[in-house]
């Protein structure tokens, strides 16, 4: 009899936080890692200096929360900037600039629609997110967030970025295991930037091939310079 693969909530977990490495890393251009340890909580918040919120529901209900430090925040977003090729007079030296929340809630988009797609594939399941919600804070203020889920489970993971600087991710989920019933293939994750890339340099490839017309012209003026 074959052994039934199970995958619980810390599973799901690792998931997510691949994403948040992966995405964050190749924004900025920096490594960013996440701790090998877990922490068990009561209950998701948001904290001083940025927090960014984000709730799914489908095959199973959560929410997931990045807390930042200015520190931090700054990092990536300046990161993220000069990769992108701006001015450093362009870039804000303020986590509570407007660029700094809209681009780390773009980036927090990515986070979640990536880990959207593996549920998809991994999980067998589908689950929809909101659109990011992200929040300056300048006080010690916490503010809980809460949806409906059943027998909710929270945890915390700290990641921290090349120059070792500190945020916080907190997922909340139901309390549920996925068991495997029988095999199935997983797709290979899309990435927009490699199909863009691709797409470029199919069109670079057919601005430089000679056509037709182009061909036979040539072949007329080799015998032409033959006398035929």
């Amino acid at each position: 009899m074959r052994k039934s693969k199970t995958i619980n909530t810390e599973d799901v977990l690792i998931t997510l936080c691949d994403s948040v490495s992966q995405v964050l890393t190749k924004a900025s251009g920096n490594r960013i890692t996440y701790s090998g340890m877990v922490q068990k909580i009561s209950r998701t918040c948001l904290r001083p200096d940025i927090g960014c919120f984000v709730l799914f529901d489908g095959g199973f209900n959560g929410i997931v929360v990045t807390n930042f430090t200015a520190t931090a925040a700054l990092e990536i977003y300046q990161d993220y900037m000069t990769t992108m090729g701006m001015p450093e007079s362009e870039i804000s030296n303020s986590h509570l600039a407007d660029d700094v929340a809209n681009v780390l809630g773009e980036l927090m988009n990515q986070i979640v629609g990536g880990f959207t797609f593996k549920v998809r594939e991994q999980l067998q399941t589908t689950i929809t997110q909101s659109q990011p919600k992200m929040l300056a804070i300048n006080k010690l203020v916490h503010i809980s967030v809460d949806t409906v889920m059943d027998r909710p489970q929270a945890r915390r993971v700290t990641f921290t970025t090349s120059n070792n600087n500190i945020f916080y991710l907190e997922l909340a989920m139901d309390k549920t295991e996925f068991i495997q019933l029988k095999e199935f293939e997983v797709a290979d994750e899309i990435d927009p930037d490699e199909i863009l890339a691709a797409t470029a340099a199919q069109a670079q490839a057919g601005e430089s091939a000679p056509t037709a017309d182009d061909s036979s012209a040539e072949d007329d003026d080799f015998m032409a310079s033959l006398g035929l």
